[in-house]
């Protein structure tokens, strides 16, 4: 099965609200005719990092999601559930939203602000646990980064809140910027991890970040804006003591690539999930 006729897809873009920003999403709002190859074949055809597929499920505003790379089904996404959300919005009005992923439940809340559609979600529950030196190392040599480029202030670590992504912190705003790396290599370690983008950032100030992510297994070279791998970062960030338990960061992304993002990360006392939320608009 390919897909059905009636199949409508959206275009979303995340992140931003000018289309020529952000990170572009398909979203098709009633997959229940697709079965997994419709699915693929549509992520595939659209070629961005990711589409989310919806079915309603039992509960008031609850859908079932899945989301597809042009390559293979990922557990979770932030950016394609940020369209999504904001897709539902668009038809329904704004308001909260429960997304049932393969990760576990994500709420999600739209709200409008200033004239524009804005989407927050709350992640499942945040862990961060050790990279071996043989694989950090096998990381540096994929990327070509010497060790000595990395800021020992924020030590390399796989960091999971709904997938897994590989922290790596570079020292300068110049490192950062200067990204060419093995493709095949990175995603045969990658692959070997289970890891689904490794977060590249850069720290500008206490609470603020620029961001990269290689997505060499979803068939895609970087991911523009990455809603997970936000969510991962700000776990990590208050496992390691670098900001305090109550915070709000700004990530941005997708500047090196010309689709500049914005991403906000918020850490709440007492509760372990990590609240990630950003604008977005359709696409023509």
């Amino acid at each position: 099965m390919t897909t059905e006729p009636s199949t409508e897809i959206l275009h979303y873009t995340a992140f931003s609200t000018d289309p020529a920003g952000g990170n572009r999403a398909g979203v098709v709002l009633d997959a229940s005719a697709l079965d997994d190859a419709g699915m693929l074949t549509i992520a595939d055809a659209l070629g961005y990092s990711e589409s989310a597929f919806l079915t309603e499920a039992p509960g008031e505003r609850a859908y079932a999601v899945r989301y597809f790379s042009p390559k293979a089904e990922v557990p979770f996404c932030g950016h394609a559930t940020v369209a999504a959300a904001l897709a539902l919005a668009d038809r329904d009005g704004p308001g909260d939203l429960e997304f049932l992923t393969s990760a576990g439940p994500v709420p999600v809340t739209v709200e409008s602000r200033d004239g524009a559609l804005r989407a927050t979600l709350t992640s499942v529950e945040p862990h961060v646990t050790e990279v071996s030196p043989a694989d950090l190392a096998e990381a540096l040599a994929a990327l070509d980064w010497p060790a000595a480029d990395l800021d020992p202030a924020l030590p390399p670590r796989i960091a999971f809140a709904g997938a897994r992504h590989l922290v790596l912190a570079a020292a300068t705003r110049e490192r950062l910027a200067d990204l060419a790396y093995d493709f095949s290599r990175l995603e045969a370690l990658m692959r070997r991890l289970d890891l689904t983008t490794v977060q590249l950032v850069w720290r500008e100030s206490d609470r603020v970040f620029h961001a990269r992510d290689p997505f060499p297994v979803g068939g895609v070279v970087e991911d523009p804006a990455t809603g997970a791998a936000a969510a991962a970062f700000g776990g990590y960030a208050r496992e390691l003591g670098l900001v305090p338990e109550e915070a709000v960061l700004t990530l941005y992304q997708g500047e090196d690539m010309g689709r500049p993002g914005t991403l906000t990360v918020e850490l709440r006392p007492g509760d372990a999930r990590v609240r990630v939320s950003g604008a977005g608009t359709r696409i023509g």
